[in-house]
C-alpha cells in the first residue's frame, strides 16, 4: 500500500508498466457513447449492446467485477474482466500512484489484475473489446476504495535482510506491526522457496510473529526467496497488509559449535570438518547454562554487560558490571553469549564458573567472532540448567519438525 510520510520506513516498489493491446485507448476515458460503428457503455460501466445486429451475431458483453461509481470497495479486491460474444483488445487500469499491472487471458475472453488494491485511492478503468459483428466496444468505469489508517494496516518485517548470508540454523522471521488474527488467510499469501528444494513450514510465535524453518538445517550454499504477498489481504479484525515483501537470501557454510558442559570444552564444526576445539566455561550451580540448539542471534566487538539486565542486583555477591566484553554473540534474549572471558581462563576446561554465558580466551574467541555468521548454530549439552524453548531467541530446532509444523495455520 502507499508510503505515509509519518511511517518512512513503509516504502513500496512502484507499480510497473501494463503493456496495451491497443494504443486507441488514449481516447477512451469517459464512458460516454462511442463514434459511430462502436457500441456505448451501460450505465454500470458493462458495454453490452442489447440486441442482436441485422446480421443475427450475438450483441457482445463487456463485464467489470466493480460497479461505475463504486465507493468503499474493500482493497482485497482482484479486479477482473470478463467478456461475451467479443474478444478483449486491450485494458488498462490506472489510479494516481500509476497503472495496475495485470494479465489477459489467451483466449481474449478476461483479464485479472496483478495485485490488490490501495486504500483511500480513485481508480479508473478503460477496456476495448471487438464483437463477433466486428465491432469495438469500448467502456470506462470509475470507482473508489475503502480509507484505512496506518492502525487498520500491518506491516511485515522480514529476517534475514535482502542479500545476507546466514547461517544453516537460521529461520526466516516475518514480524507484523499490528496483529495478525486471521493467520490463514495470510498464511496462504507467504511462501518460503529454495535451491536445493527442501521440505519446511511455518511456525506462528504469535499473532505478531511467524518462523519458517527447513526440516533440518539448511543445506550450505543454498539460495532463499521469501514472498510475502500480504498487500490488500485481510489479517482479522477489519486490519488488512500494508505492503508486499520479497527477500532473497544466502545460506553459508555449515558452521555448528557443541559445547559439552561436562568436559568443558568446544569443538567447532564447519561442513562437518572439526576445526578446533576450545576450553570453556558455561553456568556454575544456580546460573546454569541453558542445554539445547541455540542460533546465533546477533554480534558485537565489544558489548558491556551488566548483571541488573538478567535480574542480579547491584551490590549482591553476584553482580558484575564489564564495560567492555570483547567477541560476544547473543545466544538467547535471556541473555546468554558466547564471548571472550580473560578474567576466567584458569577454569576453561575445567570448571563451569559464568553467570550462564559460554567464556573462552580472547585469542579463542577473537577467532570464532571473525568465522560466526548470524545463523550459525550452537548445540549446547551436560548442563543441569532448563532446556531451550522456542521463543528464547531462534529457538526452532527445539522441538521435533512434525511438532513445529503444527504451528502452521494452514494444518
Amino acid at each position: 500500500m502507499r508510503v505515509r510520510t509519518d511511517r518512512a520506513r513503509r516504502q513500496i516498489a512502484a507499480l510497473g508498466l501494463l503493456a496495451l493491446a491497443s494504443t486507441t485507448l488514449s481516447a477512451c476515458d469517459t464512458g460516454a457513447a462511442s463514434p459511430v460503428g462502436e457500441r456505448p457503455a451501460d450505465d454500470t460501466g458493462n458495454a453490452d449492446a442489447g440486441d442482436e445486429d441485422d446480421g443475427g451475431a450475438p450483441a457482445p458483453e463487456v463485464d467489470l467485477n466493480v460497479a461505475r461509481g463504486a465507493e468503499d470497495v474493500p482493497v482485497d479486491t482482484v479486479l477482473a474482466v470478463t467478456v461475451r460474444n467479443a474478444t478483449l483488445q486491450a485494458v488498462r487500469a490506472t489510479s494516481e500512484d500509476g497503472p495496475l499491472p495485470g494479465r489477459k487471458a489467451d483466449n481474449g475472453h478476461s483479464w485479472k489484475a496483478g495485485d490488490r488494491l490501495e486504500p483511500g485511492t480513485a481508480y479508473k478503468v478503460v477496456t476495448v473489446a471487438q464483437g463477433e459483428d466486428g465491432r469495438t466496444v469500448r467502456s470506462a468505469t470509475r470507482f473508489r476504495t475503502q480509507d484505512l489508517t496506518l492502525d487498520q494496516q500491518t506491516y511485515a518485517s522480514i529476517a534475514p535482510l535482502a542479500g545476507e548470508t546466514v547461517g544453516v540454523g537460521m529461520p526466516v522471521i516475518v514480524s507484523f506491526d499490528v496483529p495478525v488474527t486471521d493467520r490463514a488467510s495470510f498464511e496462504k499469501h507467504m511462501s518460503v522457496s529454495s535451491t536445493p528444494r527442501q521440505p519446511g513450514t511455518w511456525h506462528w510465535i504469535s499473532d505478531n510473529e511467524a518462523h519458517y524453518r527447513p526440516k533440518r538445517y539448511w543445506k550450505p550454499g543454498t539460495e532463499v526467496s521469501v514472498d510475502v504477498d500480504v498487500n490488500g489481504v485481510p489479517a482479522g479484525d477489519g486490519i488488512y497488509g500494508q505492503h508486499s515483501r520479497t527477500v532473497d537470501f544466502t545460506v553459508g557454510d555449515a558452521h555448528v559449535y557443541r559445547v559439552d558442559a561436562r568436559t568443558h570444552q568446544m569443538k567447532v564444526f564447519s561442513n562437518g570438518d572439526l576445526l578446533r576445539t576450545i576450553p570453556i566455561t558455561t553456568g556454575k550451580a544456580g546460573f546454569d547454562t541453558r542445554n539445547g540448539t541455540k542460533v546465533i542471534i546477533e554480534k558485537f566487538d565489544s558489548k558491556r554487560m551488566n548483571s541488573e539486565t538478567v535480574g542480579i542486583p547491584a551490590g549482591s555477591s553476584e553482580a558484575y558490571d564489564i564495560d567492555n566484553v570483547q567477541w560476544a554473540m547473543r545466544l538467547t534474549y535471556s541473555g546468554e553469549f558466547i564471548h571472550a572471558a580473560p578474567w576466567s581462563v584458569g577454569s576453561q576446561g575445567n570448571a563451569n564458573v559464568s553467570h550462564g554465558c559460554t567464556g573462552m580466551s580472547t585469542a579463542d574467541a577473537d577467532w570464532l567472532y571473525r568465522m560466526t555468521r548470524r545463523g550459525d548454530v550452537v548445540e549446547t549439552v551436560g548442563t543441569n540448567g532448563d532446556d531451550m524453548t522456542l521463543t528464547n531467541g531462534y529457538g526452532d530446532w527445539n522441538v521435533s519438525y512434525a511438532e513445529y509444523a503444527k504451528g502452521s495455520a494452514l494444518g
